[in-house]
């Protein structure tokens, strides 16, 4: 039922319809919220029976099982379960699913062949199997002849369509499972015997614990079917219709469900969205009392299920022992027993069986006593050479716990904590700069990357390794087992510890006790091969690919050589590179825990045909030399794996081809580039590395000796080779980095004028290197304003281009005037103009006089200015000057400005408001300034004028410096300009030298 609803939902989801789902309905896949986040699931799905079963493993303290299933007329069922369970305990991680056997051979002796591999593997047996064909009855009965029903042994029948140990009968009725369809035999009493040393996980077949009121509904369900609409009464007689069907009541419910979400949408006004699911869900029934039990809906639109755990009393009664509730990867388990050696009762003592027997699952475990070990001894010693014998015991005592001490001291080498595991944050901190800075850097990259630069991947974490005071980089590999570590296997862990080769990467041991088990190696800072070939970093000529090749060659054969046999999983990702250019195989001696669910299948393009075939992931020596034909055909075509990237076929059809065998089984092209002197013998090598037949390839020793006649007359070492690579390409570079720096100087020194205008040279030189601008108070400036009079009437006269003209010849005309003073510009707001003098640079009282003699030609140089457009009409100026305290600073990150503050700025901005058309308005403070301190300028005194904001203020105008008063209907400029057009001329000119600069 699973392929048929997961299209249905597939649909469904598709046109946003809604749908609820009921009855044997139990892949986890339909309980993907992403994938389907609008539908109804009112059945416990396989998931959910493995959470409950991983909950009363933990709940009676069993930390490995062993997980047993048949196929037999059910194959999805428990092959979704097998996935699920191991999905669940990977999740958890508190329990280890020790061994998965599937079933193939139903007969008593194919039962009693998977039994037998099973005994030595775990004591905790959870199964799966369709029982319509009684296989539950004949795996018990050859457990009891394979002598493996003891009281150390439970076995955990688990079924969602199940009613536990009475099997329902077509028609009504059940019969129990220890008893056959065919009637009772001469068996029963063994088969009575061994179920109770089982239990039994199941859903009731949607029941639950209201049977009575089920049996109800039923007989209603059967009554009603002979009613309208369906009048179904002929077709219907019969044994076959007396009952309802198994997950009516769940069929039931769900149209509960479906009708009551109307009824709601109905009752908000939403009858218009019914179809849409989106909207529908919303108003879907969280919880109620159904014909299948109590019905919990989680936020998914999934039904929480409630698990029951089953096991016959001494009577061999079908008993209620406990309950789960699922909630997603939760369950809360509820026992219904006030002692739990009510569930162990056929057992001795009543006492729970261990997951792992004191003596190991071969009985060889138990240490022998020392009496019995030295008894004979003892007694020779006793009545010959005690004393002898004592001391020879002594020395033996010590050097037994010399040899634990240093196998302990060995194991914890390999035994790398996780606390010693640093994570490195890949942020590198960059140089300090103000955020106000204006200065630009360069960069260079090295093709070496650092262990902080690297990120997790999908089989890969790095980290930096505590070792005492000092920290080294290290990779560590992600693997989805944790096996247990008997003797032999840590024995094989030191001994692979010690391994060491110029081209094998170290292995420095294992994590056992993080959130997953990690392999830790040393990190190499060039990377991978394939890293190499794809990024295309460094040229490689036919030297160069011949070192790496014979690199990788030493490294195999000295590995073939070794304890670890063969590396079984070779490729160009576990070849990498130091920096010092040597090839360095990794990943090598971990066969037994590798897992198949952690390769992708663009992983598998380097296994050979036959181990393809054999999905053989330990691998052969023989395999090893055809995954090194196909790296060296990387290597010499400088392009990925089987040139995936131009391939039409996905490597699932390449693997498929690979297992095919034939003629037309697909190999890499040998397709180099022919600028790079290739051996033609070293292509034949290649190509022999990879032939179908594994006794065709040459073995590893014949590759070396190959490899050495190809190129016997170079020593040379590749860092060396490398060096003059990389001499001659800094040669090449210097011209070139010469030329560009020429051209960042001539375009620093255009920014530089472009800047200077923008700020004062003072500030934005401070902000080029960098450093911060504080705020700075100035204690005696003075500050000028000014606007032209009726700019808003003479605009409305303009376009707006004849508008922007017109302000830029007249600021242009200021512009030069401005820089015959010390005066600093500060900003032109529309047809507003600031100045001020006196800072940045301090010029004691000079600044007042500076912003007079400014005033002064900005009113003069009017006389002189046209309006293109506008040839009638004049520009006049109404000015305000004020002398007082300010506070200067750059304000803003996005165009930055040299801004003023202070009571002087809005006091000066109040003189230009209440001044009078070409007239300049003092304050009494500048008029103090320039009259008593400065002197050489007439003024005279407007009286008293009221300032808002400031009240009564006594304010002057300024006539012009003393030997230039005439009287106001004869006064005459002060300075007389050059004409307008040659003056903007020149500044033009002078604009556009500088930017040349």
């Amino acid at each position: 039922m699973n392929q048929p609803t997961l299209g249905a939902f597939i649909v469904s989801n598709y046109y946003n319809r809604p749908i609820i789902s009921w009855g044997l309905v139990n892949a986890a896949q339909l309980d993907d919220e992403d994938r389907f986040p609008n539908a109804g699931i009112m059945s416990a799905g396989q998931r959910s029976l493995g959470v409950a079963i991983r909950a009363i493993l933990a709940e009676f303290g069993w930390n490995q099982f062993v997980y047993a299933y048949f196929t037999e007329e059910d194959a999805e069922k428990c092959v979704t379960m097998r996935n699920d369970l191991q999905q669940v305990v990977s999740y958890f991680g508190d329990i280890v699913l020790a061994y998965s056997i599937q079933v193939t051979d139903i007969s008593n002796d194919g039962m009693i062949s998977a039994l037998k591999k099973i005994q030595s593997r775990g004591r905790i047996i959870v199964t799966c199997m369709k029982d319509g064909i009684g296989l539950r009855r004949k795996w018990v009965l050859a457990a009891e002849e394979a002598g493996m029903i003891g009281d150390d042994y439970v076995y955990i029948f688990s079924d969602i369509k199940s009613k536990g140990y009475y099997v329902p009968l077509l028609g009504g009725g059940e019969r129990p499972a220890w008893i056959p369809s065919s009637g009772s035999d001469e068996n029963d009493t063994r088969a009575l015997k061994a179920f109770k040393k089982s239990i039994f996980v199941c859903d009731m077949m949607g029941q639950g614990s209201i049977a009575a009121n089920y049996t109800v509904f039923g007989e209603e369900v059967i009554a009603r079917m002979k009613e309208a609409p369906y009048f179904c009464t002929e077709d219907c007689e019969g044994k076959n219709y007396t009952v309802a069907a198994t997950y009516s009541g769940q069929l039931h419910d769900a149209v509960y469900a479906y009708g009551t979400s109307l009824d709601r949408m109905f009752k908000a006004g939403q009858m218009a969205n019914y179809r849409n699911a989106s909207a529908f869900m919303r108003y879907f029934p969280q919880s109620f009392v159904g014909m299948s039990g109590n019905v919990n809906i989680n936020d998914k639109g999934t039904r929480n299920p409630t698990l029951f755990l089953l096991s016959l009393d001494e009577s061999g009664n079908n008993t209620l022992r406990a309950t789960i509730y699922v909630e997603n990867m939760s369950a809360t388990y509820s026992p219904l027993y006030t002692d739990e050696g009510v569930m162990w009762s056929s057992r001795k003592g009543n006492v729970r069986p261990n997951d792992v027997p004191l003596c190991g699952f071969t009985g060889t475990g138990c240490p022998k006593s020392f009496v019995e070990e030295y008894l004979v001894w003892v007694i020779v010693a006793v009545v010959v050479l005690s004393l002898a014998i004592i001391a020879a015991g002594l020395g033996i005592y010590f050097s037994i716990k010399a040899r634990r001490e240093e196998i302990n001291r060995q194991n914890q080498l390999w035994q790398i904590p996780f606390i010693h595991l640093h994570q490195i944050n890949s942020k590198q901190k960059s140089k300090e700069h103000s955020v106000r800075s204006l200065q630009s850097g360069t960069s260079t990259m090295s093709s070496r990357t650092t262990v902080s630069f690297k990120t997790e991947t999908r089989n890969f974490l790095f980290f930096s390794l505590q070792r005492e005071a000092d920290y080294e980089p290290v990779v560590a590999k992600k693997h989805a087992y944790r096996p247990r570590l008997d003797d032999e296997r840590c024995a094989f862990m030191r001994t692979l510890r010690t391994l060491d080769h110029d081209n094998l990467n170290r292995f420095i041991g294992l994590c056992l006790d993080g959130p997953q088990m990690l392999s830790v190696w040393r990190f190499c800072s060039r990377g991978s091969m394939a890293d190499v070939i794809l990024k295309a970093t460094i040229q490689m000529d036919n030297f160069f690919i011949y070192s790496l090749i014979k690199d990788i060659v030493q490294g195999l054969v000295f590995l073939h050589g070794s304890i670890v046999g063969c590396h079984g999983m070779l490729t160009s990702k576990c070849c990498l590179i130091d920096d010092r250019w040597q090839v360095k195989i990794s990943n090598y001696g971990l066969k037994d825990i590798r897992s198949p669910e952690m390769y992708e299948k663009k992983d598998l393009l380097w296994s050979a045909p036959e181990l393809l075939r054999a999905e053989d992931i330990k691998g052969t020596k023989e395999g090893d030399v055809y995954s090194l034909g196909i790296i060296c055909a990387e290597l010499i075509t400088r392009k990925s794996v089987f040139n995936m990237e131009d391939r039409k076929e996905d490597p699932e059809e390449i693997i498929y081809l690979l297992k095919k065998g034939g003629m037309k089984s697909p190999r890499p092209d040998l397709d180099y580039d022919h600028t790079i002197e290739i051996n033609p013998a070293l292509l034949h090598l290649i190509r022999d590395c990879f032939t179908e037949r594994p006794s065709e390839r040459p073995s590893i020793d014949t590759v070396r000796s190959q490899l050495r006649g190809m190129n016997s007359s170079r020593n040379d070492n590749l860092m060396d080779h490398v060096f003059n690579m990389l001499e001659s390409y800094a040669s090449s570079l210097e011209e070139e980095v010469s030329e560009r720096t020429k051209e960042l100087v001539e375009e620093k020194k255009k920014s530089d004028v472009l800047l200077y205008r923008m700020l004062p040279k003072t500030v934005a030189d401070k902000l080029k290197l960098g450093q911060t601008v504080e705020p700075e108070t100035f204690e005696q400036v003075t500050i000028f304003f000014s606007d032209v009079v009726q700019f808003t009437t003479l605009a409305s006269k303009c376009t707006p281009l004849q508008v922007v003209n017109l302000l830029n010849d007249l600021y242009t005309i200021f512009d030069g005037i401005i820089e015959k003073h010390d005066v600093y510009k500060v900003e032109t707001i529309g047809d507003g103009y600031l100045c001020v003098s006196g800072l940045p640079h301090r010029n004691g009282n000079e600044h007042v006089r500076q912003i007079a003699l400014m005033s002064l030609a900005f009113l003069s140089s009017l006389e002189f200015f046209r309006i293109p457009h506008l040839p009638s009409e004049r520009i006049n100026l109404r000015i305000g000057m004020n002398c007082g305290s300010v506070v200067a600073g750059v304000v803003g990150l996005t165009m930055p400005r040299f801004c003023l503050f202070g009571d002087a700025v809005n006091t000066a901005s109040r003189m230009e408001s209440n001044g009078k058309p070409g007239k300049i308005h003092l304050s009494a403070e500048a008029n103090r300034l320039l009259t008593e301190t400065v002197g050489g300028f007439a003024t005279e005194s407007r009286g008293e004028v009221i300032i808002k904001g400031k009240g009564v203020m006594e304010t002057f105008w300024l006539l012009g410096p003393n030997h230039a008063i005439r009287p106001m209907s004869s006064r005459k400029p002060v300075v007389k300009p050059k004409k307008i057009e040659e003056l903007h001329r020149q500044e033009t000119l002078k604009s556009d030298e500088l930017l040349s600069d």
